[in-house]
C-alpha cells in the first residue's frame, strides 16, 4: 500500500514587520496565506487609538481572541452549511422520489389515454357501421314504399294474374292416374 509522505516546508513569512520561518506540512502558498491573514489583524489593531498603548503581551492576547473568534465563527458557518447542505439533500431525494411517482402516475395515464383512444376508435368503427346499416334500411324501406304506391289498378291486374297462374299450377298437381 502506497502512502505519500508529506514533506515539511520551511517558509519564511513576515508578520508585523518582523520576518519568520515557520514550518509545516502545508504548501508554501497557504502558510504565506495564514501570514497574511495574521498581518491584516494587526492592521485592523493599529487603526484603534488604543492599540500603540498597549504591552506586546496584551497585543499578542487581543491578536489570539480575534483569531479565535474568527475561527469559532467560520465553524459556524461550516456547520450551518453543512446543516443547509443536509437540508437540501433531503429535499432533493424527496424530490427525486416525487419525481419517480409522478412519473409512474404519468406511465399509468398515458396507458389509459392510449386504451381509451383505442376504444374510441372501434366505438367510432361500430357507429360508422350502424350508419351505413341504417342507410341501407332506409334506403330499402323508402323503395318498398314507392312500390306500395303504385297504381291499385296494376296491383290488382298483378294479384288477378297471380291467383290464375297459382289455380293451374294447383290443377295440374292435381291430375291423377288411372288403372
Amino acid at each position: 500500500m502506497n502512502q505519500v509522505m508529506n514533506t515539511k516546508n520551511d517558509v519564511e513569512v513576515i508578520i508585523n514587520g518582523r520576518t519568520y520561518i515557520i514550518s509545516g506540512y502545508e504548501s508554501s502558498e497557504y502558510m504565506q496565506k495564514i501570514a497574511t491573514h495574521i498581518n491584516s489583524k494587526y492592521d485592523e489593531f493599529k487603526k484603534s487609538d488604543s492599540f500603540p498603548k498597549l504591552d506586546q503581551e496584551m497585543k499578542n492576547i487581543l491578536l489570539a481572541i480575534n483569531l479565535s473568534d474568527d475561527y469559532y465563527k467560520a465553524q459556524d458557518v461550516v456547520v450551518n452549511l453543512q446543516k443547509d447542505n443536509e437540508d437540501l439533500e433531503k429535499e432533493i431525494f424527496h424530490m427525486k422520489h416525487d419525481m419517480i411517482d409522478l412519473k409512474s402516475r404519468l406511465e399509468k395515464q398515458e396507458k389509459k389515454n392510449k386504451s381509451l383512444k383505442e376504444e374510441k376508435r372501434e366505438l367510432e368503427r361500430k357507429l360508422i357501421q350502424l350508419e351505413t346499416k341504417a342507410q341501407s334500411s332506409s334506403k330499402e324501406n323508402a323503395e318498398d314504399s314507392q312500390d306500395s304506391q303504385t297504381d291499385p289498378k296494376e296491383t290488382e291486374e298483378k294479384t288477378s294474374t297471380g291467383n290464375a297462374l297459382n289455380s293451374s299450377i294447383s290443377k295440374s298437381n292435381t291430375v291423377g292416374y288411372k288403372k
